[in-house]
């Protein structure tokens, strides 16, 4: 692996164009590390006692901040949360705590930031200011390893290690240049020194918080947007149906033309974010699935109901948040009559579903 590494540094390729992952490497693909998050962030919130809930809250934002940093598990046991995380720059310092000219700024997305400023500013994690990350790194592990386990994962796909090689994949496949994923995950390669130079410390950070900005907005899921992996490709004579696995774990299909599938250059594990326009968008109630031809069926709760003379917009939130609108008659509403948090289906069908792959702006 590392000897791919260092060819696609040298032709200074964009490394998502070629990047493979070498048999036998364990690592998670961005879905299994979603559904670890919330294997972590539901078993937080279990206990009621409040000793239980903080040691178990110390150890989830462990688990974020290796998640979506890359950072080794010493460098977050060793954070001093009270002087190396900056909310309003977004940013964690990390490195060796006994040399800082050894310690790099990561950025963290939005999203985390504001979870963090949350937490470590609640009352009952006072007595924990400054020591909050100072956790027993055998504890850390053991709780790693049982939530893999309660996703239907092996344990070692829990471990520290694994989760860092995981984001450092996950950065690569999505565009995020090799050397400013080197400089961000704290690596240190001899043969990638020179091309680490070519970015400054402003460039980095600029680069990072545009990819950190773009994915929060993809994690937080616009209306009608998925983002997810191509799981399967089906090539017929004129069209092609692609199927793809969503963040959330939603599988939805999709088919478009062969020449969309060229220009798109899509082909298994490409990552795209799929919309569909809201119109185009049916609904059913209840709790059983419909039987019908669409394609796409997703379950979700009524989250918010806007009428209007002809028309209405009805907003569905999914489970993993996700929202979806659907605008439909007036007079189809009053048939289905639906109300808030009632469940019902979301149907449309694959023809409805527009791909993109994005890229990262030089």
């Amino acid at each position: 692996m590392k000897k791919r590494l260092r060819k696609i540094a040298r032709k200074h390729i964009n490394p998502s164009s070629i990047f493979s992952v070498s048999s036998g490497v364990k690592f998670l693909e961005t879905a299994q590390l979603a559904e670890l998050e919330r294997s972590f962030r539901n078993w937080a919130q279990e206990p009621l006692r409040a000793d239980i809930r903080v040691s178990r809250c110390r150890v989830l934002l462990i688990f974020l901040l290796i998640r979506y940093t890359g950072a080794r598990l010493s460098e977050i046991l060793h954070l001093d949360d009270s002087r190396q995380i900056d909310l309003n720059r977004l940013v964690v310092q990390l490195g060796n705590p006994k040399g800082e000219n050894e310690r790099r700024e990561v950025e963290i997305p939005a999203p985390l930031a504001r979870e963090l400023k949350e937490i470590l500013e609640d009352p009952e994690l006072a007595p924990w200011r400054g020591q909050f990350f100072k956790v027993d790194p055998g504890h850390v592990r053991r709780k790693f390893y049982e939530r893999a386990e309660a996703c239907g994962l092996p344990r070692e796909y829990g471990n520290p290690t694994a989760l860092r090689r995981s984001r450092t994949i996950e950065l690569l496949r999505n565009n995020l240049p090799l050397p400013v994923v080197q400089k961000l995950l704290g690596h240190s390669t001899p043969s990638l020194t020179a091309s680490v130079l070519h970015f400054s410390h402003e460039d980095m950070h600029q680069v990072v918080r545009h990819y950190m900005d773009r994915e929060s907005h993809k994690k937080t899921s616009a209306r009608n947007t998925f983002f997810g992996k191509v799981q399967r490709i089906v090539k017929g004579d004129i069209q092609s149906e692609v199927e793809l696995i969503t963040v959330g774990g939603f599988s939805l299909v999709s088919v478009i033309t062969n020449g969309s599938l060229r220009q798109l250059g899509l082909q298994l594990n490409t990552f795209v974010t799929g919309e569909v326009k809201a119109p185009w968008v049916m609904l059913s109630t209840g709790h059983d699935e419909p039987v019908n031809s669409a394609r796409n069926k997703l379950k979700g709760i009524v989250s918010a109901i806007s009428v209007g003379r002809i028309n209405s917009e009805i907003v569905l939130r999914l489970r993993d948040e996700t929202e979806m609108c659907s605008v439909i008659t007036e007079k189809s509403r009053k048939m289905l009559n639906l109300k808030m948090n009632d469940p019902a289906w979301i149907l449309f069908d694959a023809h409805c579903v527009v791909l993109n792959v994005e890229e990262l702006p030089p």
